[in-house]
């Protein structure tokens, strides 16, 4: 099994209603990915951190193998929520993927 885990800082310019939006549509948008994706096993978006959090938002994602992973990363349906969502709000990115 091979975890894909990403912590995002998003932008400054946010005001906290503007976060909380666009952290509720980044959950949506990523954990909706789940069965649809093949090697998929387990995707999960955490929004609410503790103070001492110094990043936004954190995916915890499961996979069956490297393969699934490069796989996900180039699906329709996870770039269409990267492009769409992620990537035009996040100030900062993080990546760890490992093998469980």
């Amino acid at each position: 099994m091979v975890k894909h885990v990403i912590l995002w800082q998003l932008k400054d310019e946010l005001d906290a209603e503007a976060k909380k939006q666009v952290k509720a549509e980044i959950k949506a948008g990523l954990e909706g990915l789940a069965g649809k994706i093949p090697g998929l096993l387990e995707i999960h978006v955490f929004t609410e951190g503790l103070a001492s959090s110094n990043a936004d938002l954190m995916l915890d994602s499961s996979f069956e193998d490297e393969a699934s992973l490069k796989g996900y990363a180039v699906h329709p349906a996870h770039v269409a929520v990267a492009d769409g969502v992620v990537r035009p709000n996040a100030k900062t990115r993080v990546c760890l993927d490992y093998e469980a």
